[in-house]
């Protein structure tokens, strides 16, 4: 490793991710380079391997990862809240706090939302604003990889205060990767009666752990949403149907699934350009109501940090495997194969020393059956 270089995971376009040395950021006027311990993987960052970009937030070649936690590197001047050696996670995002959206307290909308990524690399710089926003210091006795799903966390926390779950109703979470999961356990600490509904069984064993009343097998029913609505309030449907599969299919079922005056949050972000259909009567004469919810807010990153540190959240559920980061093309091609279900924790420890080592010709860690698109529901 040369002076002033670090290992990091570079994107260089579809399905085409390296581990390779680049510079190690420099830290200016109001930045914190953090010393990554661990990051996740996720949906998003599948998405982005198979389509080579990120229409938002990455152009190639660059370094991406957006789920970590870690300790502070360093700081540049005029940081006085931070000190080398502090365990902090971020979120990937921070808004600008002065459009017209952020205005209104619509943070998820800002008009000039400033993303951030890079958490598969050795070290990560965050901007001044970021600092400010969304920076948070780890509670003692929370680990780092636990300590990672704030992101991820801080979505489904957004998406809870949008939907609005209340004690005894009857909630449908369709799809059931790590945000689908997640969504279960916030909705049955919620009270609310949950019906959880997945293609495989190791996931809905893992909803029942999280609080799940009911599960529904997809691959055991011709008609999903009669199977569905058998049970939710005495077969009218769901009070409450939050959609985390990322489809126009399983939108058009969600809607389904709702009762008479229901809510359908639909979650999961479709490709783009993409349509569905919907019977109009379910609108107007059946009064469900549609909403949708993006991304997270600097309240929701918050809740979310505390509620992994109350133990509110089985974060050892979510993370299926361990690599390290030179592994890391591996995992994600294992990943779009199919092979390796929920969250991979990557490690960058020992990367720049020579510790890790790519076991050629071997898959990465076979920890579960795959998800399919379950998993890919909380970012554009």
């Amino acid at each position: 490793m040369n002076a002033g270089m670090m290992v990091a995971a570079v994107l260089h376009g579809r399905q085409d991710v390296r581990v390779e040395e680049v510079p190690i950021p420099p830290v200016g006027p109001g930045e914190v380079r953090v010393r990554v311990h661990t990051a996740l993987t996720c949906g998003t960052d599948l998405k982005v391997y198979r389509r080579g970009y990120h229409a938002r937030m990455i152009v190639p070649p660059a370094v991406f990862g957006h789920e970590f936690a870690g300790t502070v590197d360093a700081v540049g001047d005029g940081v006085d809240q931070w000190r080398p050696g502090d365990r902090v996670t971020a979120a990937n995002s921070a808004p600008c706090g002065t459009c017209f959206y952020c205005r209104r307290n619509l943070f998820e909308l800002c008009e000039d939302l400033l993303f951030v990524n890079g958490a598969y690399a050795e070290y990560l710089t965050l901007p001044p604003r970021l600092v400010q926003t969304n920076l948070l210091r780890i509670p003692d006795g929370v680990p780092m990889e636990e300590a990672a799903l704030t992101e991820p966390l801080a979505c489904v926390v957004h998406g809870m205060e949008d939907t609005g779950v209340k004690p005894g109703e009857d909630v449908v979470v369709l799809g059931l990767g790590a945000i689908g999961l997640l969504f279960v356990r916030l909705c049955a600490l919620a009270g609310a009666r949950v019906i959880a509904v997945g293609r495989r069984e190791e996931r809905r064993l893992v909803a029942r752990e999280f609080g799940a009343a009911e599960t529904v097998a997809v691959e055991h029913e011709a008609d999903l949403v009669a199977a569905v609505r058998r049970n939710a309030c005495g077969g009218r449907g769901a009070d409450r149907v939050i959609e985390c599969v990322g489809q126009p299919a399983a939108w058009e079922l969600a809607i389904g699934m709702a009762r008479n005056g229901g809510l359908v949050n639909l979650f999961g972000g479709c490709p783009r350009d993409t349509q569905v259909s919907i019977d109009t009567a379910r609108l107007h004469y059946d009064e469900v109501r549609l909403i949708g919810t993006f991304h997270h807010t600097p309240q929701s990153v918050r809740r979310a940090l505390a509620l992994i540190a109350e133990g509110a959240i089985p974060a050892h559920r979510l993370i299926s495997g361990h690599a390290p980061l030179l592994e890391l093309p591996a995992v994600l091609d294992a990943m779009h194969h199919g092979r390796i279900a929920l969250k991979v924790a990557v490690s960058t420890s020992g990367a720049s020393t020579g510790g890790f080592s790519l076991r050629r010709g071997e898959e990465a860690p076979r920890v579960q059956q795959a998800i399919g698109s379950e998993e890919l529901g909380h970012a554009p």
